[in-house]
């Protein structure tokens, strides 16, 4: 038995990278992946549910509200 454990993967890793992917340059990972819990959890409390494809779509949206408003900052 190893002591070494690696942490799972959460199961939106894979929306995280896309999006990371897509934003490269606009937003950090972190941002990212907080927009991706935002979404995760604002899911669950409309629907009951999140789906990865749903949390990635909210998660998206709310990745191009910041992007807006970071660039009317100037």
């Amino acid at each position: 038995m190893s002591d070494h454990t690696e942490a799972d993967p959460t199961p939106y890793a894979e929306v995280e990278e896309v999006l990371c992917d897509e934003f490269a340059g606009v937003h950090s990972a972190t941002t990212v992946t907080r927009c991706v819990e935002a979404a995760h959890y604002g899911a669950l409390e409309v629907t009951g549910y999140a789906h990865p494809s749903l949390v990635e779509r909210i998660a998206r949206k709310h990745l191009h509200v910041l992007a807006l408003v970071a660039s009317e900052r100037g």
